[in-house]
């Protein structure tokens, strides 16, 4: 089978399970807070279950190293992402929406580390490593998905259950028709131990990188759509935040796929794209719809484009053992998204608002471009996918977003 029509359909599967069964709770929090299902902190303590979940689905994704359970946590994490959405549609109440949130954070978790581990080694196989670049695209245009249909649900006064259910309609359609056509999963070697004290630090830096990222720009990206709809008076023009947020994340990918690739670019734009989501979470404290409009190109434009980054900056200090390494950065990252969902709780607790959380927020991501900035570009390494391969290391994950 083409490779092309397997890198399509990695795109597809985070499109679906990431766009939809990740971040369909932002266009849906205006709607439960207007039920009177959830208030403010309950909504923060959801989003933080989400995460919670998704660290636990990443620091599992770990050790999966048998055929059997990268298989397992492949399919099973995308069939979830798509009964736990439809599932949503008879939750009612706190309780209920946090342990579906839970449920989708793993299942979510589990796709990406396994389509990240799987798709990239097929691209560069294939020659196309910027193809495998543009899968991750994928999560943009699902959040763009999620936003124009809950655009149009609102305007035909749709509840979020039944938003829910469309939701859920969409995913498994998407689901059913890229089964056939997934990356084939073969089992992957355990680590070599032949990784360097200086490697080690440098994956090391990445992790605080990736916390602090995850911190910054969770709390834009979780209550975007609320402080919209609460800046408009609930007009519809607040239902096109999000979309163009996912919109932008897409492009953003796109952009970043066209960099020349070297170390040196990719700290450089690794910086450059902390310190400009910097700058749209200070903007989202201005307080009107221009801050909001900021907030949207300069968060959402280098959202997905960041993540790429920091796994082609972790491909070129630690080519090996890529599966393991994508897990402990992804749970990484689900640390820092955990924190900020609390961190915007007690902020609504303390102060009535996420003001205190945004700035604590645009605080980690300066921080987090300081830390790219004082580190040295990371000296050429071996990398195994670009070595012929012997026969039994044809299906090792080895690349990067």
């Amino acid at each position: 089978m083409s490779p092309l029509i397997r890198l399509l359909a990695s795109f597809i599967a985070l499109m679906m399970a990431m766009g939809i069964g990740r971040f369909a709770l932002t266009p849906q929090l205006p709607h439960l807070l207007n039920e009177g299902q959830i208030d403010l902190t309950d909504a923060g303590l959801i989003a933080a279950a989400n995460y919670l979940g998704y660290f636990v689905g990443a620091v599992d994704s770990m050790f999966a190293r048998s055929h059997q359970h990268i298989r397992g946590r492949l399919y099973g994490g995308l069939w979830l992402c798509v009964l736990l959405t439809v599932a949503s549609s008879w939750a009612h109440g706190f309780w209920a929406h946090l342990l579906l949130r839970f449920g989708t954070g793993v299942a979510s978790a589990w796709a990406l580390v396994m389509i990240t581990s799987l798709s990239q080694p097929l691209a560069l196989a294939a020659g196309r490593p910027r193809l495998g670049a543009l899968v991750f695209a994928g999560p943009g245009l699902g959040i763009l998905l999620t936003g124009v249909l809950a655009l149009v649900a609102n305007q035909v006064g749709q509840s979020s259950a039944i938003l829910w259910r469309v939701y859920g309609g969409v995913a498994l359609v998407m689901l059913l028709a890229i089964l056939p056509f997934l990356p084939p999963v073969k089992a992957t070697a355990a680590p070599g131990a032949d990784v360097s004290a200086g490697r080690n630090g440098s994956i090391t830096h990445l992790c605080w990188v990736y916390v602090l990222y995850g911190v910054g720009y969770i709390i834009p990206a979780t209550f975007l759509s609320q402080m919209a709809s609460a800046q408009l008076k609930g007009a519809w023009q607040a239902d096109l935040f999000w979309p163009c947020f996912g919109l932008a994340s897409a492009l953003g990918v796109v952009a970043a796929s066209l960099r020349r690739k070297d170390a040196h670019t990719t700290r450089r734009w690794l910086m450059t794209t902390l310190w400009l989501q910097a700058a749209g979470v200070f903007a989202c404290l201005l307080g009107n719809g221009w801050g909001l409009a900021l907030g949207v190109l300069l968060c959402g434009g280098p959202f997905l484009a960041c993540m790429q980054l920091v796994m082609a900056r972790l491909r070129e200090i630690a080519p090996h053992g890529y599966q393991r390494n994508t897990g402990l950065l992804t749970a990484s990252f689900a640390i820092g998204q955990l924190s900020g969902p609390l961190l915007a709780s007690i902020s609504s607790h303390l102060s009535g608002g996420l003001q205190p959380a945004l700035v604590i927020a645009g605080a980690g991501l300066l921080v987090a471009g300081g830390i790219v900035l004082s580190s040295q570009p990371a000296a050429p390494a071996r990398d195994p996918a670009r070595v012929a391969p012997a026969p039994e290391r044809t299906g090792r994950p080895a690349n990067t977003q």
